[in-house]
C-alpha cells in the first residue's frame, strides 16, 4: 500500500529521507552532542546532497567518535590521513579538519556562553520561529538571522558555518519550522 502522507517535497525521494523528515527534521533539539553533530553534518554536506549525508551518517558517527567534542580534540594529522582513506565517509580534507577544529571552537563557545544549546536558542528567544510557507519556492536559502549566527560562530572559530549552512542547521534542529503548511508534520514541531 503506498504511503499517503503529505510531506515536504524534498522528503519524497527515498525511505531514508522520509524517515529523517518524519522523525528528526524540524523537531527542536537541545542535546549538546546532537546539536554539535548536526552543525557538523550540515557543514560536511556543503556541495553535496543531504541524501548522501544521511547514507553516510552511520559511518561518519563512527569515524568522528559520535561527534564527541572532547574525543575529537585528540585527533591529529595522522588521524586526518587515516580518515582520508575511509571510503565510507565524506573524504574532504578541509571538511574533516573543520569538524576537528569545530571541537576546539565548541570548547571556546562553552567557556564563553555556557553551552551550544544556550548560545543558539537565545537567537530565537528559546522558541522556534514558525513560518507559513505554502511552496518550497518561498523558503529562503538563508536569512538575516542565519547570517548573524554564522558570523558569530565564525568569530568563535567554527568553520563550514556559512549563512546557508546555518539556516539548514536551524531548520534541522527546529529553531525554525520550515515544513510547508500542507505537510502532515507542520504542526508536529
Amino acid at each position: 500500500m503506498p504511503d499517503q502522507i503529505t510531506r515536504c517535497p524534498w522528503a519524497t525521494h527515498s525511505e531514508l529521507e522520509q524517515d529523517y523528515h518524519d522523525h528528526e527534521w524540524g523537531i527542536p533539539v537541545h542535546d549538546e552532542r546532537q546539536l554539535f553533530e548536526k552543525l557538523n553534518l550540515d557543514g560536511l554536506q556543503a556541495g553535496l546532497s543531504w541524501a548522501i549525508v544521511l547514507k553516510k551518517r552511520p559511518a561518519l558517527r563512527r569515524a568522528f567518535v559520535n561527534f564527541a567534542p572532547n574525543e575529537l580534540l585528540r585527533f591529529d594529522d595522522s588521524t586526518v590521513d587515516a580518515l582520508m582513506q575511509n571510503t565510507d565517509i565524506i573524504r574532504n580534507r578541509l571538511k574533516i579538519k573543520a569538524v576537528i577544529g569545530n571541537a576546539a571552537a565548541y570548547r571556546t563557545l562553552c567557556a564563553k556562553h555556557g553551552s551550544l544549546d544556550q548560545f543558539l536558542w537565545r537567537y530565537v528567544d528559546f522558541r522556534p520561529i514558525v513560518n507559513t510557507w505554502i511552496s518550497t519556492d518561498q523558503v529562503p536559502p538563508c536569512t538575516p538571522l542565519s547570517q548573524t549566527i554564522s558570523a558569530d560562530l565564525k568569530k568563535l572559530g567554527f568553520r563550514f558555518v556559512g549563512p546557508t549552512i546555518v539556516y539548514a542547521f536551524m531548520q534541522a534542529v527546529g529553531m525554525v519550522n520550515d515544513h510547508l503548511t500542507s505537510c502532515a508534520f507542520y504542526h508536529n514541531t
